[in-house]
């Protein structure tokens, strides 16, 4: 049997999407192996990146599958890969075993739309399932508080890298 610490980080990508009032866009998750209480269901859009694809039009392409937002202007990104672990119990049920955890490039994008343009409930014109079945606008600096406690020091390092984008 192969050991957790021996297993690959699924490569993604993180994304902090800022309103114009500097808060940052939080789903509540429906449901996962990795869903531990209400209080910590909360997170920024993320997905998996397709073999071939370029990190920020994964970024793109998995805003839209979560959100269906499109109206977006780049900020910035994370210069780094960040990574976290899945809790034991949780990487033998999370992609099949398959990885570890994730390693994860990070954007901060301003949402430039109209609040209609997020549909949560159906994304991508319905043609993906929902992963959140709520969102917010919330500060940045609360992001970490709100999701699960193995993805917090991530979360705590893109505070700190995206924090500039947060008071514009």
């Amino acid at each position: 049997m192969t050991r957790l610490e021996d297993l690959p980080y699924r490569p993604c990508v993180g994304l902090a999407i800022f309103n114009r009032a500097g808060q940052v866009f939080l789903g509540q998750r429906l449901s996962g192996p990795e869903h531990v209480d209400a209080t910590h269901s909360w997170q920024m859009p993320q997905g998996g990146i397709d073999k071939g694809e370029e990190p920020y039009e994964a970024a793109l392409r998995e805003l839209y599958e979560e959100t269906s937002i499109r109206s977006v202007v780049k900020l910035g990104e994370v210069e780094d890969w960040l990574s976290y672990d899945l809790p034991g119990r949780v990487a033998g049920e999370a992609w099949k075993g398959k990885y570890r955890g994730q390693t994860q490039k990070w954007f901060a994008l301003r949402f430039t739309g109209d609040e209609g343009e997020i549909d949560i409930l159906k994304p991508g014109g319905g043609a993906h399932k929902a992963e959140f079945c709520n969102w917010r606008w919330d500060a940045l600096d609360r992001a970490a508080e709100l999701v699960i406690p193995f993805k917090r020091q991530v979360y705590e390092r893109v505070a700190r890298e995206f924090r500039r984008f947060a008071h514009d």
